[in-house]
């Protein structure tokens, strides 16, 4: 193998760095004091992240800095100041997930690596393709990922794929996950998530248990396989957890990574006190090697909430490592005395005083060896030391160790040096383009559309004047009643546009494959969810309108700019900004929803298989949590995912004067499970209420204004 695999290490703090440099990590991912996914960790300020860049080069590692949230406009322009005395430094690479950030450190820093992060949900080679376009070296793909999907991803596309080993599991998707968000404000896009998926939820009327919560990954055993598959970089999560946790795992893949390279397949065996002492260091829910050989199943499942157990106590990682190098130390009568260094191919020479010659007690050999060898505190010690020194001669010992020190701060800075870069790139300028990325009509009339889930709502909203686009959910749009309707109540000015799955994983790019003239004949349109569904339409050719919802995240002007340049004719607006947010990120030509239940988790396992057992038919099952709340799963048979939405839905009535201002070309109500006559209600209030600009009264219903006036921090 030309290239072994990288084992990266979680530094939430400076003790886990220093714990995992130990354990013979490679390379650690951080955070710094802003934009990184782990709000609540012990982020290191930017001196201690200054000093950590020296440290991890100092022991020949590398250090990826997490910038993985979605960053608003008023914090984009602050990124550059951010990221350039790091760039400077030698950062080895940024983690990242909003396509807007991409663009902006490629455009400000361009020989600065990037890697995609989990949270972008890269789930295939379609995806992955489309950041490749973008310059990222690294992809670090969705953790539901089976091998044959990771493997085909880095053979058709070359990139570094860096894949989750160990350690925590989310139950959703990562990046389309609202819910902590959307119930208590702290935000997973924005490094705050509260884990509500940890709390216990119950089905029906049965006992409450952590149906949300996944067992930790522990893929030890499939170190072979997993490096047969290709992947570059064996990722462990874990920067909010101890040092002892660090070391221990970090150390147990890297003895059986070795392993395997040394004696391969045959030769490779976990010892039982291996796996006692690895399962133990964080014993919380248990253990499942994740999604890399199943799609679901209640196995992952974390039932009950168990004792958690801390790290072990008995683990050493504060005994500080060392760098060995050779000297050559050089003692003339009549000269000065030299030393040289030798490292990794660099050479360092350094002179010191005189050497005299000796009036009483001349140098001896073993005292002169004994000292040079004192490197104290420094990340060094001499492996060899070659002393060339004449007799009846005589230097101070301090002489000796000004020279010692002296040599290896040159050597330090020469191997710094080399890591270090000069910003060839300056700020960037900020320029307002609210009103110049997308087309915005001539009479500026907002459209009202609908998305609707069901036939029954279908059958009710075509053809309706009131309506102007409707958009149809994925799941049923194929059926024999979706298309009879289309043909008798459609098209009487009236848009009818596909919404395409939120997931397009390869089991539905084939079912795709078979429907695409269809879509074509069929829809005026496409909403996607996800870069896979957009590469895929124009990987066909397709020439219809192409819009993206709410989960193809435009939270600053760059990420709009990306979209538009990408072939998306219209964004929607996220929704975890509040108005004012949203009036710098400019949606006069976007579109806001206005109504709903929002989805707040997009899950590869499924609730219903894990409580009742698979039904292979699509519907809408409940969760009730502890403060008899109920939120509703639709299961997705047709492509094995479920969506939970929110308990209560967004109702944004009351707020018409700040959408007047906000100016959007579109306003959307999404139906899901209202009945016929909710759904008319709904419709003639907010048709009165933004077509006819007349005052409404509220709903008589239990409602949220979602992020509109709080947002996120």
């Amino acid at each position: 193998m030309s290239k072994l695999v990288e084992i990266l290490a979680p530094a939430g703090s400076w003790e886990s760095l220093v714990a995992a440099v130990n354990a013979g990590a490679d390379a650690v991912y951080i955070g710094g004091s802003r934009f990184g996914a782990r709000a609540y960790a012990d982020n290191l300020s930017e001196e201690e992240l200054l000093n950590a860049i020296d440290y991890i080069h100092f022991h020949g590692r590398k250090i990826f800095l997490t910038v993985n949230t979605l960053i608003k406009d008023c914090e984009l322009e602050e990124l550059y100041d951010y990221l350039l005395p790091y760039y400077e430094r030698g950062l080895d690479a940024v983690i990242v997930q909003d396509v807007g950030v991409m663009e902006y450190i490629h455009s400000c820093f361009s020989d600065l690596a990037i890697h995609v992060s989990t949270q972008a949900t890269v789930t295939n080679v379609l995806s992955a393709e489309y950041f490749k376009k973008m310059g990222v070296q690294r992809i670090v793909p969705a953790r539901e990922l089976n091998i044959t999907e990771v493997k085909q991803m880095k053979e058709k596309t070359g990139l570094e794929i860096e894949c989750f080993v160990h350690g925590a599991l989310c139950y959703c998707y990562s990046g389309q996950c609202l819910l902590s968000s959307m119930i208590g404000g702290r935000s997973g896009n924005r490094g705050q998530c509260a884990q509500p998926c940890r709390l216990p939820y119950s089905v029906k009327e049965s006992q409450k248990l952590d149906i949300l919560s996944l067992k930790d990954l522990c893929t030890i055993d499939m170190i072979p396989e997993l490096i047969e598959t290709g992947i570059d970089s064996f990722k462990i999560e874990g920067r909010m957890k101890q040092p002892d946790y660090v070391y221990t795992v970090v150390s147990m893949y890297r003895k059986y990574v070795d392993l395997y390279y040394k004696h391969g397949k045959k030769g490779f065996h976990i010892s039982e006190d291996d796996r006692k002492k690895l399962e133990n260091v964080y014993r919380r829910r248990g253990y499942t090697k994740g999604y890399y050989k199943q799609h679901n199943g209640k196995d992952m499942l974390s039932l009950k909430r168990p004792k958690e157990t801390d790290t072990q106590k008995d683990v050493t990682y504060e005994t500080k490592i060392k760098e060995k190098f050779n000297g050559k130390l050089i003692i003339s009568k009549g000269e000065h005395v030299k030393l040289y260094l030798f490292y990794n191919g660099i050479t360092v020479m350094c002179e010191g005083a005189e050497v005299q010659e000796a009036k009483k007690q001349p140098l001896d050999y073993a005292r002169v060896e004994k000292q040079m060898r004192k490197t104290g505190m420094t990340e060094f010690e001499f492996e060899k030391l070659d002393i060339i020194m004449d007799h009846d001669i005589f230097l101070p010992m301090q002489a000796l160790n000004e020279l010692r020190r002296e040599a290896i701060y040159r050597l330090e800075e020469k191997i710094i040096s080399s890591y270090r870069k000069s910003s060839a790139m300056r700020k960037p300028v900020y320029v307002d383009e609210k009103k110049n990325i997308f087309p915005e009509d001539s009479d500026n009339l907002k459209e009202l559309s609908v998305l609707v889930s069901d036939e029954i709502h279908l059958g009710q909203v075509l053809g309706d004047p009131r309506i102007d686009t409707v958009y149809i959910e994925s799941d049923f749009a194929f059926s024999a009643a979706t298309e009879k309707y289309i043909v008798e109540k459609g098209r009487e000015n009236q848009s009818i546009f596909l919404a395409m799955p939120y997931i397009f994983r390869e089991n539905t790019i084939q079912t795709y494959e078979v429907l695409y003239e269809k879509i074509v004949k069929m829809f005026d349109g496409i909403l996607i969810r996800n870069y896979e569904s957009l590469v895929w339409l124009q990987k066909h050719g397709y020439t219809g309108e192409i819009r993206s919802d709410y989960n193809v995240y435009a939270f600053n002007q760059r990420s709009k700019d990306v979209l538009k340049k990408s072939g998306i004719n219209r964004f929607c607006a996220p929704c975890e900004l509040n108005y004012k947010e949203l009036l710098e990120l400019g949606i006069n030509e976007g579109t806001l929803i206005v109504y709903g239940y929002q989805p707040v988790m997009i899950t590869a396992n499924c609730i219903q298989k894990n409580t009742a057992g698979c039904r292979h038919k699509e519907g809408f099952l409940y969760l009730t949590d502890r403060y008899h709340k109920k939120f509703a799963v639709k299961t997705c048979c047709n492509y094995c995912y479920n969506v939970i939405y929110n308990c209560q839905p967004l109702v944004l009535l009351s707020q018409q004067e700040e959408i007047k201002t906000l100016n959007p070309h579109e306003i959307r109500m999404d139906f899901l499970t209202e009945k016929k006559e909710e759904t008319e209600q709904l419709i003639e209030l907010y048709w009165t209420c933004f077509k006819k600009n007349e005052p409404v009264e509220m709903p008589d219903m239990d409602f949220t204004r979602g992020h509109f006036k709080r947002g996120v921090k």
